[in-house]
Order: C-alpha cells, then structure tokens, then sequence
C-alpha cells in the first residue's frame, strides 16, 4: 500500500487547488477595474492548471483504488471512507486532506459564482449600450417588393423616359 503516493498526490491536488482559486481573484480583479485585455491570458492559465488537475486526478484515482483494494472497502471509493479505513496516522492524514479539498472547493465556486455574474452583468451592460447607440437603418425591401416599415414602395423606372 502506497499511502505516502496518494498523500503526495493530494498535497499536489491541494496547491493546485489554491492556485486556481489565486488566478480565480486575478480574474475577478481584471473584471472589477476593467482591465479586460489580459482576461484571455488569464483563462489560458485557467486552462492549463486545469489540465494539470485532470492528469492529477487520474492519478489519484488510481492510487485510491490500490489502496481501496488492499483495505477492502470496494472500488472507486471516497477519500473520506479511505480516511475511514486507513491505519494511523494516514486516516487522520487524509481526513485532513478532505477537509482542507472541500474548503478549497467551496472557496472555488463561490468565487467562480462571483465572477460569472460579474461577467453577465458586463455583458448585460454592453447590450444595453449598443441598444442606445443603435441608429435607425434605411431598411430593405421584402419579398412583396416593399419597404420593411410598409412607408416606401417599389417603383420600376422607365429607361426610355
């Protein structure tokens, strides 16, 4: 049983985490003083800690399994039932980790929540401009030949007059 693997595993997990939820703040930054030009460069690195943590958790979910195995307690387990089942001072160990993963979790959404009204509302705010500014359009003719607003027809000139 590898215990120390999952336990780097998920001091790893951990400090990506925390990672994230910093470039989450420098993203909700950019936002609330409207420095939007970086805001590509920062859902790039977005993106690449999130890559990282999907390789992460395949990894972690391998690691789990042998150890689930070993314990006895069925595949594809929860850390907190290998917390549950595992020897001390691994259990205490990896109950701490949950603990310290879910809070990082509930930092994570909310601040993902936070950011995703604040880019709505901007949205929002633009659609509301480019109404007012929109100017009246001359328009264009239909099928039936006549002017959308029906105030203008079509008319055939004569080349001969």
């Amino acid at each position: 049983m590898d215990y120390q693997r999952l336990s780097s595993l998920l001091w790893r997990e951990q400090e990506l985490l925390d990672l994230l939820l910093f470039k989450a703040e420098e993203k909700q930054y950019l936002i609330l003083t409207g420095k939007t030009r970086w805001l590509a460069r920062i859902a790039h690195e977005i993106e690449v800690i999130l890559d990282q943590l999907r390789t992460l958790e395949v990894e972690r979910a391998a690691a789990t399994e042998a150890i689930a195995l070993s314990l006895g307690i069925g595949a594809d387990p929860s850390l907190r039932q290998v917390a549950d089942a595992a020897p001390a001072p691994w259990g205490d160990l990896f109950a701490k980790h949950h603990e310290a993963l879910l809070a990082l979790m509930t930092d994570l959404r909310s601040l993902s929540d936070a950011n995703r009204e604040l880019v709505e509302g901007g949205l929002a705010a633009i659609g509301d401009v480019l109404l007012q500014t929109r100017t009246p359009s001359a328009g264009t003719y239909g099928a039936t030949g006549r002017h959308a607003d029906g105030a203008h027809r079509a008319v055939t000139l004569d080349g001969a007059l």
